[in-house]
């Protein structure tokens, strides 16, 4: 059992209820961080309302707020979850100790953690008519996302995960896209658009086809709203379309690797790799280093490393990349210093612990 806090890989998986408070996009029991209420959103004027936080003292479904919204265009997954000792050999079956289907996907669980921020965010995105569709709208609503701009669509099945957890907190999760990988048109809605043009920022990530996340940059970019495009998700080489329109790229140690070709084991590695990124067209890296913590690296500029946080013990990591690259994009849009955001986002992406 891992002894202090990583920032691992992207993952997803959040399993919110009426009850949990304010855990960003995790299992477990909800950590009641504190800090979480201390967060004040910044105070430019902006036309769209967010859901409240405390439902219990709303005075209406929606309430106006003053900021420049957070939004997560991408995906959600009704994610399989099982618990298990180690992962099984080729012709092997293993037992779980535990089963349950929860609301998950990179997108959801950023827009998640944004909600649970008392930030007000928005998720666009796609699922299917049908019992993990519900499921996932659902878990949303609980955790303060607006779903005014997500779609049903009849022709796909939402997209699911099978999450298989190991007794050392670590994971492994098998994608199936569904309505995150089709039924998109060629041409997203006015409406998606405008919404992306008037936020403060905007995440995306690779669960959803190459051609959207192109589009919503693109209006991203022509409206000056930063993007921080997430590299977890598909295998394939990303788009120089995509790459040349988005502000920060936030990969982890293994998708960096794979991304460039190249080894990232030390960090002299990581910042070659990361100058490859460079020349491929991207400004600025925002890499996950797992135990190591995390650093920024702005070409041009002597990179900003984050060590780790101490916890007592990791039990679950998934979904703790989405909730870092989420807390982020937070403290960027309300106006802290590069610094102060890889550090506010390590201490809010905890997964959960003891």
């Amino acid at each position: 059992m891992m002894k202090s806090m990583a920032v691992p890989s992207s993952k997803q998986h959040w399993p919110f209820s009426s009850s949990s408070t304010l855990d960003c996009p995790l299992r477990k029991t909800p950590l009641q961080l504190q800090s979480y209420i201390n967060l004040s959103p910044s105070q430019s004027k902006s036309p769209f309302p967010s859901l409240s936080l405390n439902a219990s003292k709303a005075t209406s479904p929606q309430t106006q707020v003053a900021a420049s919204p957070l939004v997560v265009v991408g995906s959600a997954n009704a994610d399989i979850y099982v618990e298990i000792d180690r992962l099984p050999k080729e012709g092997e079956t293993v037992s779980a100790k535990h089963g349950q289907t929860l609301a998950g996907g990179k997108g959801a669980n950023q827009a998640a953690c944004g909600g649970k921020l008392s930030y007000p965010t928005y998720f666009v995105g796609q699922v299917g008519e049908d019992a993990h569709g519900k499921l996932i709208s659902e878990a949303l609503v609980d955790g303060g996302v607006c779903l005014d701009h997500l779609s049903t669509v009849s022709a796909a099945p939402t997209g699911h995960a099978v999450v298989m957890l190991q007794s050392d907190g670590q994971n492994s999760i098998i994608i199936v896209g569904g309505a995150n990988m089709s039924c998109w048109p060629e041409t997203l809605s006015d409406e998606h658009l405008k919404l992306v043009r008037n936020a403060g920022i905007v995440l995306l990530q690779r669960e959803i086809p190459d051609l959207v996340n192109i589009q919503v940059a693109k209006a991203a970019r022509d409206a000056g709203v930063p993007v921080i495009l997430d590299a977890g998700g598909m295998d394939a080489p990303i788009p120089v379309e995509l790459l040349n329109v988005v502000d920060i790229l936030s990969p982890n140690e293994s998708e960096l690797a794979r991304l460039t070709g190249m080894p990232t084991e030390s960090f002299e590695q990581i910042s070659q790799a990361v100058e490859k990124c460079h020349e491929m067209g991207v400004k600025e890296v925002l890499v996950k280093l797992g135990g190591k913590g995390s650093a920024l690296f702005v070409k041009g500029e002597e990179p900003i490393r984050q060590p780790i946080i101490s916890a007592a013990k990791v039990i679950d990591t998934t979904g703790a990349g989405d909730t870092y690259t989420a807390a982020f994009a937070v403290a960027l849009v309300e106006g802290k210093s590069k610094k102060e955001c890889l550090r506010f986002a390590l201490q809010r992406h905890l997964s959960v612990f003891k």
